[in-house]
């Protein structure tokens, strides 16, 4: 296949989309992070950024642990999966990863949670260069980066 021979339509019904595709059953189910400190990434996730713990497992074959965090269950919704490799204190990030977004009602609050948490600030809250979109970022205990966008600008921030 060459690079051109599948050129994406703009699709505004999901399930037409998929369904059109044979594909009506697929959906994101989770992003995975790898931390160094599982109890300080739930933590976070929970405490300064309101995700729920949904669920918890221990491989003592594979010697990692697992926590899934999200706002909604996993039949509902994508998920956080955090994965903490026994023994490994830091992860090389890479230049791959971009970031997760999260929408929020209010970012000035959000953003001065997460600092007030000792979060690390990698962008104050205001638009984006040429737009009206209210956008911040920040990075969990690991680097990861995390940027905010204000609920009232989430759509026009996907395109919409």
């Amino acid at each position: 296949m060459k690079k051109n021979d599948f050129e994406p339509k703009l699709c505004h019904n999901t399930q037409d989309f998929l369904t059109s595709r044979g594909k009506e059953n697929m959906r994101i189910l989770h992003t995975m992070l790898r931390v160094g400190d599982l109890e300080r990434s739930i933590k976070f996730y929970t405490e300064v950024l309101g995700m729920r713990l949904l669920r918890r497992s221990e491989n003592e074959q594979y010697k990692y642990s697992l926590a899934f965090l999200g706002y909604a269950d996993e039949s509902e919704s994508a998920v956080i999966e955090l994965t903490y490799n026994w023994g490994v204190e830091s992860y090389e990030l890479g230049t791959a990863y971009g970031h997760i977004a999260l929408g929020v009602d209010d970012i000035y609050q959000t953003i001065e949670d997460v600092r007030a948490a000792g979060g690390n600030i990698t962008r104050e809250p205001g638009p984006v260069l040429g737009g009206t979109t209210v956008i911040a970022f920040a990075e969990d205990p690991d680097g990861y980066k995390i940027e905010f966008i204000e609920n009232k600008n989430a759509q026009a921030a996907l395109g919409n």
